[in-house]
């Protein structure tokens, strides 16, 4: 996998959790902007996404703006189609040092 990124979020519009989850590291963190754990690990993931993925059969994610600056990738997001629904997102990768995995993810969006 060249980009993780990338692929989590071809993953996500395909709402197929086994290749979502290659992405991310088996510990990896997943917090919201205030840093509060919202889960961790490849068994939470699963579980919240593919709830998610399930009750959100039109979910599809468009990112308007992607920054890298060294592990760090920031992604600026258009989502439609999720149950419960939000439009607009901030995701902040941080990745592996060898790059080749995501371990740990804030995202803030709006209430």
């Amino acid at each position: 996998m060249d980009d993780p990124v990338e692929a989590q979020l071809v993953a996500y519009n395909a709402r197929d959790v086994d290749v979502f989850l290659k992405c991310y590291t088996a510990d990896c963190l997943i917090e919201d902007g205030a840093g509060q754990k919202l889960m961790q690990g490849h068994a939470a993931i699963r579980e919240r996404y593919a709830a998610m993925f399930a009750a959100s059969p039109k979910l599809h994610c468009v990112v308007v703006n992607r920054t890298r600056i060294g592990r760090y990738v920031l992604d600026v997001e258009e989502i439609t189609g999720r149950v419960p629904d939000f439009r607009r997102a901030v995701a902040i990768y941080r990745l592996t040092s060898d790059g080749g995995l995501i371990e740990h993810v804030r995202f803030l969006r709006e209430d």
